[in-house]
Order: C-alpha cells, then structure tokens, then sequence
C-alpha cells in the first residue's frame, strides 16, 4: 500500500504553457532573445572560479551604467525591493532619524521599511508626480537631521523623473546619506552617481536593463561604507547584510569569501549580457533613444486626445509615460480590452496614483518606434470599443 495520500497535480502533468505578450507596461519588459539564451547557459557553481569572473564583469557593468567608481558595486539576489530593503537596513540603526521623500509608491515603501526596522521616520508627502525643491529638502533636513534621505529618481507610479542636482551637496552639509531608486530611470534617463554625489544607489534588471527580474543592482560610496561597518548593531537581515555580500562579491580576490548564500546563477548570467548590450550601444546612445521614442508617443497619445500627466515633458519619465484617465471611461475595461484583443500589457496607476493614471512602458528592448505605434493603435481601438459613460 502507498504510504502516499496527495497523488501528483494534474497540471504538473502537462507542459508548460507561457503566452507572448507585449508588456508594454512599467516592467518587467520583453526581454531580448540574446539575454534569455544567456540565461539558459548550463549552471556552474556560484562559487566557481568562472563565476567570480562573470561576476566582477557584472560590476563592472553596474559601474558603468552608475557612473561611478565605487568599489562597494554588487548585485543583490532578488528584486529591487531586495536592494531597497538592503539600503536601509545596513546604513540606519534602530532610533536613527530617516527622511523620505513621498511623491508615488516607492516613497510610501522605503518609510514602511525603515519603521518596521525601528527608524524614527519622517515624510515629506506631495501628490503623485510633485517635484521637491532643494529648499525644502534642506529646511526638512535642518528640523529632522536625519542620517539617510531617499528620492526616486524615476517614479513610476506617476511618470516623473525628478532632477537630481544639488541635492547631494545638501545632504553632505547636513551629514546625511543620500540613497536614490532608479528601478524604473536606470538605462532610460541620465543619472552620474559620483558627480551628483549620491552616496547609494539601487536599480531593478527588468525594466530599461532588458534582463528577466530577479537581480538588483546597488552601489555604496565611502561614506555609506563608513556609516554601515561602523555600526553598533547588526543589520535586522541576515540575508541582506553587507558584511557577508562584500565578501561575496568584493573581497573574493583576496581568498577571504566565504559561504553566504547561493546566488542566482542564471540570473547572473542575463544581467551579465543585458549589460553587454547597453555598453555595446553606450549609454548616452541609450539615453537618445529613450528620449526621442517618449517624445514620438507624447504626439501620438495627444493626436488621440488624450492629457499626459505629466504636464512639464523635461520631467517625464522616458521609460514610463502616464495619460490621465480618459474622461468618462473605465480604465479597467481599456486595460482588459487591449489584453484580450491586442495581448498587449499596460496598466493603471499604483499606491497612491491608483485611478488617476494609466501607464504605458516602452524601454529597453521594446524601446522602438513600431512598439509605439502597436501601443497607439491598441489604446485607440479600445478608445472606440469600449464603452463611455455619459458623465
């Protein structure tokens, strides 16, 4: 008698069924067949001699895209969230005073964490796509004096792209770390981590990055590595601890690595190549074509009547464009439509943009003027099929 009381699901019997779809959201993307078949190379060891190799072109990579020279470059095993929660729990103690700047979602997530770690967490709330000035950045730091400030770089909840200058000499005026998201600007949108004198820096492989999620990119400078090895408690995550990642990943050339945990191998291996890829093009190059595809879709969504909700188009996000909800429709039911008939993804807004927006994402490998034109096609025949309420 089988000693077996859960027979084998009967889904597991059956092949595996992925549909193609164009994830014109905000990410992840649709990634090129050069990363996946990266990604499909047989597994080594992630402590293999090769590895260390693939991984220190990883660095390298993230230096790059980064702009700086720091030596504390890794990436994290996980999603952005992984590098966001790694930031805040490796330069910020129990107690510690943390400034946030709240203008979409990913503001709203770094305070939560920073509470949950026991940080004295203060905010400054503005509405979805609302800039902060440098006067008020510093009028808040001088009242809270807080050891660590965060803004997103791109917001992707509301399609801005907040401008960067400035603030990290204020920050280092008030002795306090700077740590910017560019999950959803990285690739897309000019950032210069060492010259804007940003003191840690995250970023997420699946959006402008053209890798599968998975891998998160995150640099440290001098000055968060002194906050962070100098502290007088330990980090509330183990897994998330840079003492153990830099041995990982930094001082592995001097024979001192030891076990911490088994990296994403394969995931390795796509943010290895998608890296390639945007250091063939260069930079810059990537830049341009973000810019000038995002300008091609602003005419083509106002050509069909619709309000870009970013008024000032030198703020807008590249990657990530946000319309207004159309007025009288339900933005639900143009998302389900262009799904069902297009098998095109975009999306609504998200946190605290929720009803307010709908996001369209063009970056990376999809960042081409005939995936504009898809997109634009698929919202004005749901702009005509659906219904539109008489309001």
């Amino acid at each position: 008698m089988s000693s077996l009381t859960i027979p084998p699901p009967a889904a597991l019997l059956r092949p595996l069924e992925v549909p193609n779809r164009y994830l014109f959201g905000p990410g992840p993307s649709n990634v090129p067949p050069r990363v996946l078949a990266a990604g499909g190379r047989p597994i080594i060891g992630h402590l293999h001699p090769e590895m260390y190799e693939i991984m220190n072109d990883i660095k390298k990579g993230i230096q790059y895209i980064f702009q700086t020279e720091n030596n504390m470059t890794i990436s994290m095993s996980g999603s952005g969230h992984a590098a966001m929660e790694c930031a805040v729990f490796n330069t910020v103690e129990p107690g510690e005073s943390v400034l946030v700047a709240v203008n979409g979602i990913w503001g709203e997530r770094v305070a939560e964490i920073a509470e949950r770690m026991g940080a004295n967490v203060h905010r400054m709330v503005k509405t979805p796509g609302q800039l902060f000035s440098n006067t008020e950045i510093e009028q808040a730091m001088a009242k809270h004096k807080p050891v660590l400030f965060f803004l997103t770089h791109g917001e992707s909840s509301a399609g801005l792209c907040h401008p960067m200058d400035g603030i990290g000499d204020i920050c280092q005026k008030h002795n306090c770390l700077f740590l910017v998201d560019t999950v959803a600007s990285m690739g897309a949108a000019p950032i210069f981590m060492d010259s804007q004198k940003i003191d840690i820096l995250y970023t997420g492989s699946q959006k402008a990055l053209n890798s599968p999620p998975g891998t998160a990119p995150i640099s440290f400078n001098e000055r968060a590595c002194d906050k962070m090895f100098n502290r007088k408690t330990k980090p509330v995550s183990y897994l998330l601890d840079m003492t153990h990642l830099s041995n990982y990943w930094v001082h592995y050339h001097q024979l001192c690595s030891v076990y911490h945990h088994t990296g994403p191998v394969s995931g390795f291996f796509s943010l290895r190549e998608s890296l390639a890829i945007l250091a063939e093009k260069g930079l810059e190059e990537s830049w341009r074509q973000h810019k000038e595809l995002a300008a091609y879709l602003y005419k083509g969504l106002e050509d069909l009547g619709l309000t870009l909700f970013i008024r000032d188009k030198d703020l807008r996000l590249p990657s990530v464009t946000t319309i207004a909800i159309p007025k009288g429709y339900n933005w639900r039911e143009l998302l389900v439509y262009m799904m069902k008939n297009h098998n095109m993804e975009m999306t609504g807004g998200l946190g605290p943009s929720i009803g307010m927006v709908m996001r369209i994402g063009l970056m990376g490998y999809n960042c081409k003027k005939s995936n504009a034109d898809m997109a634009l096609h698929a919202l004005a025949d749901a702009l005509k099929n659906c219904k539109k309420s008489k309001v």
